[in-house]
């Protein structure tokens, strides 16, 4: 991120003394006039994805950021519950028995974590795909051309289809915006 600091102390030129910064990264939505039909308290800007391709890639890296999290909460979760579910039963120390073979909970461990990390991972995508859905369904997509071209169109109404599926049932404007984007 920055420059390494200078073993002289007493040098004070521009190449040790300044501090250079990664560039920030490019802004995911950017902002379009409202049109009519939109919320006039909103004021008149309203932020838009540059294009399709901009839309989608937020969208599936909104995901896997949420399934990452979410594994990686379920795993520890997971091994909670092998581990108390294959412990000997707190009465059986008190009768005398032989002391449970740590080998055979260290398998009993290990299937129960399998078993319950396939389950969790599959309600991980569930819980990424229904978290997305909202945002993503209701986001806007400019368009730079008053026209649209018919492929595009297709594919926008698919994306858009696609989302509403996971969350609600009844179709959603997809909200595509004529005009180009502002830039600041």
């Amino acid at each position: 991120m920055g420059t390494p600091a200078s073993p002289n102390l007493d040098d004070y030129s521009a190449a040790s003394t300044v501090i250079t910064f990664d560039r920030p990264l490019p802004l995911l939505r950017g902002p379009i006039h409202a049109g009519p039909a939109d919320d006039p308290t909103a004021g008149p800007y309203l932020l838009a994805f540059r294009d399709s391709r901009a839309w989608t890639s937020a969208l599936q890296a909104c995901k896997s950021k949420i399934v990452q999290q979410c594994e990686s909460g379920a795993r520890v979760g997971c091994a909670l519950a092998a581990s108390d579910k294959c412990k000997p039963p707190w009465w059986r120390a008190v009768i005398g028995r032989k002391p449970t073979d740590l080998r055979e909970r260290e398998l009993c461990e290990e299937r129960e974590m399998q078993g319950c990390f396939v389950t969790a991972k599959e309600k991980c995508v569930g819980f990424a795909r229904d978290k997305c859905a909202t945002p993503f369904r209701d986001a806007r997509i400019a368009v730079r051309e008053r026209r649209v071209i018919p492929k595009d169109l297709g594919k926008l109404i698919y994306l858009a289809s696609v989302l509403d599926r996971s969350g609600g049932g009844k179709i959603r404007n997809a909200a595509l915006e004529a005009g180009p984007m502002q830039r600041n």
